[in-house]
């Protein structure tokens, strides 16, 4: 098939747009649109593979090999970065652009990142920071300004923790290196929580602390080992206040919660098997009164109850004389 001189006259301008140079080195070396396109490209195509390589090394080789997710997630980075590096040296050296030509604007760009870009670069170098010195770890339960969650990502920019409500905070990672947080699993799963209860002043005490330890020691995920405790706080205002210490491994934070629920569901059975009654608040109130404030509230209870006898004694008499009347036309109406 041969090509009409239309045709071949268009693909001669193409390559001659294609092939010609846009940007002169000083080696004498140029950089034409054909090898920007095609190092575009490769830098394309290139990413994505080292996504998917870095991934596939986390995903299946290193989960085969039984490694904490935190150093899993260490080791894609690495992998990545590196790849990322690879890339960058082998397009410079497709370009024919020599390593010496960003001496100059290298500096230039490091002075405009520190200042243009001074969040991104400490949130960026603070991530890593957080992965090598591993204050937090993914899958730890923290606080943080008063949030309870579980940490489920660690990335380059920010830190996501899920709540115990399901919502996701998006934590910068400077300020999660700079905040003061609580780690509950820092060393190991095991957490301490407590449930508090009153009753009622008068109880035996001995018995309510037997029933708390029968309850606490019953629970299948309460541990053993550190052993419960069951501490008498305080003789608060209208309840004897006892605490109710206990250990547990924690494999979900609503599992910690349901423990809580499970103990106090059977203190409530257990105390009213008992007859012992769960104190609730009371206040009794003293009234004081001055001797003419006694005096005149003495004279007011008098005058009102002079005047309600007075109008009992005029309601009978109403009715007395509507009876009579009554009676009298009846009588009226048999003579008759």
């Amino acid at each position: 098939m041969q090509l009409t001189p239309a045709l071949l006259s268009t693909l001669s301008k193409f390559e001659e747009i294609m092939s010609k140079p846009l940007i002169s080195l000083k080696e004498g070396s140029s950089i034409n649109l054909w090898q920007l396109l095609l190092a575009l490209l490769f830098v394309v195509i290139a990413w994505l593979v080292s996504r998917y390589v870095a991934k596939f090394i986390g995903r299946k080789v290193l989960k085969m090999m039984n490694v904490s997710d935190d150093n899993v997630v260490i080791v894609q980075r690495l992998v990545f970065f590196v790849m990322l590096g690879i890339i960058v040296v082998t397009v410079l050296s497709f370009l024919n652009v020599p390593l010496t030509a960003f001496a100059f604007i290298s500096g230039a760009v490091a002075i405009g990142v520190g200042f243009g870009a001074k969040n991104v670069m400490d949130n960026f170098i603070s991530g890593w920071i957080l992965m090598s010195e591993r204050p937090v770890r993914i899958n730890d339960v923290v606080e943080m300004e008063d949030q309870l969650g579980r940490i489920i990502q660690v990335g380059n920019r920010s830190t996501i923790i899920r709540r115990i409500d399901g919502a996701h905070m998006v934590i910068p990672n400077s300020t999660l290196l700079q905040s003061n947080l609580i780690n509950w699993t820092l060393l190991d799963q095991n957490i301490r929580s407590v449930v508090k209860v009153g009753v009622a002043y008068g109880s035996d005490i001995e018995k309510v602390k037997e029933i708390a330890m029968e309850i606490m020691k019953e629970h299948p995920e309460i541990l053993d080992d550190p052993e419960p405790e069951v501490i008498f706080e305080d003789f608060g205002d209208s309840s004897l206040v006892f605490d109710l210490w206990y250990w547990a491994s924690l494999g979900s934070i609503r599992g910690l919660r349901a423990i809580r629920s499970d103990v106090r569901f059977e203190i409530d059975k257990r105390l009213k098997e008992n007859n012992i009654v769960i104190a609730f608040p009371q206040r009794d109130v003293h009234l004081h009164f001055a001797d003419d404030v006694a005096k005149q509230l003495a004279k007011r209870l008098d005058l009102s109850e002079q005047s309600k006898s007075i109008e009992n004694s005029s309601k009978n008499s109403n009715n007395t004389s509507v009876t009579e009347n009554s009676q009298t036309s009846s009588n009226k109406s048999e003579g008759q």
